[in-house]
């Protein structure tokens, strides 16, 4: 990703606006498919670190508990891996429930606020604001999307890195568009089309610069709520909508 470092150094601070350490974890937990209460720690700290490098190899600012997290990794790693008599290995508690403790805490909060989420609620689902005939909503047939995470989001854009060939990031010089111009071309697509689909705003002639760039600009109009994005559960296709 050197690339990224030849674009004028542009910094998406992320604030609180996407998920956090725990967050991550969970990624991981369902994308391995995994037993949080068994968790293979040496794999689950290998792939949090590639996510984090990869996020400060696009200048995505990583909040201090993202390190924090890490080091914790880390260290469980590395208690596992002392030798030690078989019978201390016995009494000794499983180092991996440092984590596991705080990750089963975690998922039922998360549970439970999805089950609130879902209940009605005063203004939302009791009293409904009438449409005009001249809405054209893209809430409209929202009921088989899901919300996406920065890490599934993470996992689309990797996808489409992979997609372009090495000649494609030959040559790069200075940036052809900066971020702030790609934020405003989307929101013009945006305008007509109401929603277009992540892929699609990624050129399949476009250089490995502009394509970053892009990436950033969908993180920078995500932080300011200007869209949303949305993933369908049957397909697996990721919208953005205008927020």
């Amino acid at each position: 990703m050197e690339q990224a470092q030849n674009m004028g150094a542009y910094h998406v601070d992320l604030g609180h606006t996407f998920e956090g350490p725990m967050d991550l974890l969970v990624h991981l937990v369902k994308k391995n498919e995994i037993d949080i209460y068994d968790i293979p720690i040496a794999l689950i700290t290998r792939q949090y670190l590639e996510y984090l490098n990869f996020m400060k190899a696009l200048n995505i600012d990583v909040a201090g508990d993202f390190l924090v997290m890490a080091a914790t990794l880390a260290h469980i790693k590395s208690r596992m891996l002392l030798p030690g008599k078989q019978e201390e290995q016995e009494e000794a508690e499983d180092p991996r429930m440092e984590i596991v403790r705080p990750l089963a805490e975690y998922l039922q909060l998360k549970d439970a606020a999805q089950d609130l989420a879902g209940r009605p609620q005063l203004d939302r689902d009791v009293f409904v604001r009438a449409q005009s005939d001249g809405d054209a909503s893209p809430r409209e047939g929202e009921q088989d999307l899901m919300q996406v995470s920065l890490f599934e989001l993470i996992d689309a854009f990797q996808k489409i890195i992979k997609q372009k060939s090495p000649k494609d990031f030959l040559n790069l010089t200075l940036d052809t568009i900066s971020v702030k111009s790609r934020i405003s071309q989307i929101a013009d697509i945006l305008e007509k089309r109401g929603s277009i689909t992540f892929e699609e705003l990624f050129d399949k002639e476009a250089g490995k610069s502009e394509i970053i760039v892009t990436f950033l600009a969908i993180l920078e109009m995500v932080k300011s709520q200007v869209i949303r994005i949305m993933q369908h559960a049957s397909s697996g296709i990721i919208r953005i909508f205008n927020g």
